[in-house]
């Protein structure tokens, strides 16, 4: 279904209006649903892993189970066009993230009792908190989308994005403060409870209203649910208008993700910083700077459209990069590094809402979680490769010459958005 046509565009919601819908309360706590199973099979097992004794490449490819994550479009599929028996009074949606979450607790249970000492069938639950993770997340982002229009989605992003932030605080914080006093099995029974609120909301929560195709043979799931994803993208917008849209998607995150890899941690220290300065500064206070400008995102959404919102933000957050070359004329100055990473979370915060409400924009609600899934991850994909390659390209141009390179992957996005906003004005749709 794509973006309305502007002479049909619906009012926007007063921005108190967009963060006080009963929608922006349920995606809070489903946000710290999604939040919580995250780092239990990621950084946090690592820990676990390590004081029972399991050698560090055994721990690395263990905790490596948090990739089925990025893999997760290719069963989103089935959670667009079956429905799963026992859930179907639920509906779609509340089905499949219910079935979700009670496989995330039951697997977090299982982990507890388990533990280690049963290394196999240890692994065995942990895939399984990742895979229902992973699953749970492809409900929640198209349940998002089909319970309120595209101008409240800024809204719900953000008060998702403070449910999910408090749900990593609590499985990363929170658990290994409470390591240093409790054994780890009673620490995953704890994490298991807390899925217990997230599970009532679904119970609770309504139904989006939206009728699908449910094909009665296999042959015609098939085609609905794997291939019309795909071809409907492009019947939709057009062949040229739609791989323009593509490559645009491809490249105006490119300076976010290149610097989530691993290349950021030695520039720190190269820069003459302290562990613990690093940890305060960027995993404690960058976080709550980030909900902030996650907020302000969300409020920039509600007042100026996706579109707008998303031109302004992908400039802004693309050049803050170039906050790090301030770095390098200050080493070891903490307000430096503080004012850096205001000025980089702040408008990464800020980014999101704008690119959620533009990716949503573009899916059709007959393929809600696949299409999503899919521009998900492709907006991610590129900066994860150049943020895989940032060692050696740090190593040849140095630190100055790599976040360069990252900011100089905006002057195509940028390029691209101003062709493409003109192209679906003229089809006649709301490029606000």
């Amino acid at each position: 279904m794509p973006t309305e046509p502007a002479a049909a565009a619906a009012p926007r919601p007063s921005i108190w209006q967009a963060f006080t819908q009963p929608a922006a309360g349920t995606m809070a706590v489903f946000g710290f649903s999604s939040g919580l199973p995250f780092l239990l099979v990621a950084g946090t097992l690592a820990y676990w892993l390590k004081e029972h004794g399991v050698v560090l490449s055994e721990i690395t490819m263990i905790a490596s189970a948090g990739m089925t994550y990025a893999l997760k479009f290719l069963w989103a599929p089935l959670l667009d066009h079956w429905r799963l028996p026992g859930f179907r009074k639920l509906g779609q949606r509340r089905g499949w993230l219910l079935f979700a979450q009670l496989a995330v607790a039951a697997g977090l249970l299982a982990m507890a009792w388990l533990t280690p000492a049963r290394l196999p069938v240890f692994i065995a639950a942990t895939l399984i908190v990742a895979f229902f993770g992973a699953t749970q997340d492809i409900a929640i982002d198209a349940y998002r989308i089909e319970i309120a229009p595209i101008e409240a989605q800024g809204a719900l992003v953000a008060t998702y994005s403070l449910g999910y932030r408090i749900g990593l605080l609590t499985a990363g914080a929170l658990a290994l403060i409470a390591a240093d006093h409790v054994h780890w099995p009673v620490i995953y029974a704890g994490m298991a409870a807390c899925m217990l609120p997230p599970i009532a909301m679904t119970l609770a929560a309504r139904e989006p209203e939206v009728l699908r195709q449910m094909p009665p043979r296999w042959l015609d799931a098939m085609q609905l649910g794997v291939i019309d994803p795909f071809v409907d993208f492009f019947r939709r917008y057009g062949f040229l208008l739609a791989l323009l849209t593509l490559a645009f998607i491809l490249l105006f995150k490119i300076p976010e993700q290149a610097t989530i890899g691993g290349v950021m941690s030695p520039f720190y220290r190269d820069m003459g910083f302290t562990k613990t300065q690093i940890g305060a500064i960027t995993k404690i206070y960058g976080v709550w700077i980030g909900i902030v400008g996650v907020f302000l995102g969300g409020a920039m959404v509600a007042r100026w459209g996706a579109w707008r919102s998303l031109a302004v933000m992908i400039v802004l957050c693309g050049t803050s990069n170039l906050l790090y070359l301030l770095l390098m004329q200050h080493h070891g100055n903490l307000w430096m590094l503080t004012l850096v990473i205001s000025g980089e979370n702040l408008t990464l915060g800020m980014l999101g809402p704008p690119t959620v409400a533009f990716l949503s924009s573009l899916v059709n609600r007959e393929h809600t979680a696949t299409q999503y899934a899919l521009l998900s991850s492709l907006v991610n994909l590129p900066g994860k490769v150049l943020g895989f390659f940032a060692g050696e390209i740090a190593m040849a141009v140095g630190y100055g010459g790599f976040f360069v390179i990252t900011v100089l992957g905006i002057v195509p996005a940028v390029l691209l958005f101003a062709l493409i906003r003109k192209r679906f004005r003229d089809g006649g749709y709301d490029v606000r």
